[in-house]
């Protein structure tokens, strides 16, 4: 067996922990990216391929499909959280930040339909769980007498503007999210990743 080394004779070092931190990164953004171009059935190959790691690396992280899935929804749904706690919050800002996340994620639509999950992939207590989470954070700054608090208001509207997001383009998908706010008669703030 012939052991790589860099020059010197010397092993590269060991990243241990960092690596696999940097490999799970680079994991769920590739997943975000292949699902959004290709749907929830893409070959988890194709994930491992944009992330530049070996099946292997993926299998570790994400033992099946389902669990790739809930990584980018569960990393959506912390953007959204850690936008509705920054100081300067605001219910239109926090729209903006899920608005993004509408556009760029086809597996972010389907967690907003959770009662669509079926009870055999064994993630629908999660998926609802993260459901809730975003509609907790909306809520926190919902503004009082907003025409989306009564009731489930907030959710079906969420639910509603998340149906009208299709189109072969992110753009095409932002721009029917937006439409569809403004029916609804809602401010969005600007359209954008969470900025950390």
């Amino acid at each position: 067996m012939v052991e790589h080394s860099e020059q010197h004779g010397r092993r590269p070092a060991n990243d241990g922990p960092k690596a696999a931190a940097r490999n799970r990164s680079a994991l769920v953004t590739a997943a975000r990216e292949v699902f959004a171009e290709h749907g929830l059935e893409a070959p988890l190959s194709a994930i491992a391929r944009r992330a530049g790691v070996g099946q292997g690396v993926l299998y570790r992280h994400f033992p099946d499909r389902a669990a790739a899935v809930v990584a980018v929804l569960e990393e959506n749904v912390r953007q959204i959280e850690q936008e509705a706690e920054g100081r300067d919050a605001t219910f239109a800002g926090v729209l903006g930040v899920l608005t993004w996340h509408l556009a760029d994620s086809a597996a972010f639509i389907g967690l907003l339909h959770a009662e669509r999950v079926g009870s055999r992939s064994g993630i629908r207590r999660h998926v609802l769980g993260l459901s809730e989470r975003v509609e907790r954070a909306l809520r926190r700054h919902l503004p009082a007498e907003h025409r989306l608090g009564a009731g489930d208001d907030l959710a079906l509207a969420v639910a509603m503007v998340s149906a009208a997001v299709i189109g072969p383009t992110r753009a095409e998908r932002e721009l029917r999210a937006l439409a569809a706010w403004r029916l609804l008669g809602v401010e969005v703030g600007p359209v954008r990743a969470f900025a950390g």
